[in-house]
């Protein structure tokens, strides 16, 4: 299990890509909800440009979304956009 806490919201799941979707269906602001999950994410990070350093930001289209709904998670973590914690 996997748990992301954002603005006293824990969003949990068994997948990343499930935690990014919850995130995604939260933002009312977000107007493409349901569309791929590349969209939101860039959407996302061009929204914490003032936390995330744009260099950090490559959603390449070789990587499964799996695998960058993970990394999307990791980055915030680490700049303090959220906190990615794990639990058993």
């Amino acid at each position: 299990m996997i748990v992301f806490r954002y603005r006293k919201k824990d969003y949990s799941g068994t997948f990343a890509l499930e935690i990014v979707r919850e995130l995604e269906s939260d933002m009312s602001e977000y107007p493409f909800h349901g569309q791929s999950v590349r969209r939101f994410l860039l959407w996302s990070l061009d929204r914490l440009d003032n936390k995330i350093p744009p260099r950090e930001i490559d959603l390449s289209d070789c990587l499964e979304d799996e695998i960058l709904a993970l990394s999307y998670l990791h980055l915030r973590d680490e700049y303090g956009a959220g906190r990615l914690i794990s639990r058993v």
